[in-house]
């Protein structure tokens, strides 16, 4: 009764149980209701402060978004007792994450001179050593279910670092960040209790509305940001096409809340891109910046969904900076 093995699982099963009972990142959302509402009406002061603006928030917000995605799958995830198998790819899937985000901010720190060992004083030799080493110790210590476990995620990372800095290697702000967010929404959906999210098999109707929101406006910021409005779909098949497409994403949908399966959630995802390409290449036109709008709505769901208030605020932000207007009834043509 009272050996480690036992308490542990106990442990384990009773954190799962109060997770599905309330959804913390619900709760959490609403409790933060006053401090998102404080950030909506003081935001330009800050803004102003920091030297945003119109021009430079896109790839200021999307690189804090990843440097704050990084930072929380190394420091929250980590709990391998709570893994169902020892054969899971939930290990090469974080890696994959901090490689594609150490790739990210590699590509946008260039201009950012790093100090150089050659030539430094002893005292700044010791103070580059010990920085790279408490970063690299920190990777580290994110995965100790293997002896490889360190090796791959500290590897991942100065490998991802490395091709971004290198010439000629560049990733576009919104698609690099909006890789990661998915990615790691993917990761999440593979192993729910792994980043304390719930239980695979019995997430709840929030938990499951919430990765159904976050598929939909990654979906559609891709769609509105790659597909060009042109017309040239007939009204008569559009319609017929759109029905087709909404059909067969409710339907997905559905599988998805039944089976909490992440081939479905993908494929649910191309079903949303689908129907959104359809909604843009037959719109003569679209509604100025409705995709930084639909962009700046993923940054702060993705905020809520990881618990990350500071995601949250900096999706807030980022609407607020972009002109005023009825953004919600804007985006309903793509549906």
């Amino acid at each position: 009764m009272f050996e480690n093995t036992m308490i542990v699982q106990s442990a384990i099963s009773a954190f799962n149980n109060a997770a599905l009972a309330a959804p913390a990142f619900l709760w959490w959302a609403i409790l933060a209701m006053p401090l998102f509402a404080l950030v909506w009406f003081c935001g330009n002061a800050f803004l102003q402060r920091v030297g945003w603006n119109a021009r430079n928030i896109m790839p200021r917000a999307s690189l804090w978004t990843v440097l704050m995605t990084l930072a929380w799958v190394v420091m929250f995830g980590g709990n391998y007792g709570v893994l169902r198998d020892n054969v899971t790819i939930l290990p090469f899937m974080v890696a994959a994450i901090v490689f594609v985000s150490a790739m990210f901010i590699g590509t946008y720190s260039k201009q950012i001179k790093l100090p150089k060992f050659r030539g430094a004083s002893r005292k700044q030799k010791y103070g580059i050593l010990g920085a790279w080493l408490i970063v690299l110790v920190i990777v580290g210590l994110s995965d100790l279910h293997a002896w490889w476990g360190p090796i791959l995620q500290i590897g991942a990372l100065l490998i991802g670092l490395l091709i971004g800095r290198a010439p000629r290697r560049e990733m576009r702000p919104v698609a690099g960040t909006l890789l990661i967010i998915l990615a790691t929404t993917v990761a999440i959906l593979m192993q729910p209790e792994f980043f304390r999210f719930g239980q695979l098999g019995a997430l709840t109707p929030v938990h499951l509305m919430a990765l159904i929101l976050m598929s939909m406006l990654v979906a559609a910021t891709v769609a509105l940001r790659n597909v060009r409005p042109r017309g040239i779909i007939r009204h008569s098949a559009y319609v017929k096409l759109k029905w087709l497409g909404r059909f067969i994403a409710i339907l997905c949908m559905a599988l998805f809340v039944l089976t909490e399966s992440v081939p479905v959630f993908l494929g649910m995802t191309l079903m949303f891109f689908v129907v959104f390409a359809l909604s843009v290449a037959h719109a003569e036109k679209i509604p100025e910046h409705i995709d930084e709008n639909v962009y700046a709505m993923a940054i702060g769901l993705f905020g809520v969904i990881t618990t990350m208030p500071v995601l949250t605020a900096l999706g807030i932000l980022y609407w607020g900076m972009l002109p005023r207007a009825n953004n919600i009834r804007r985006m309903g043509f793509l549906l």
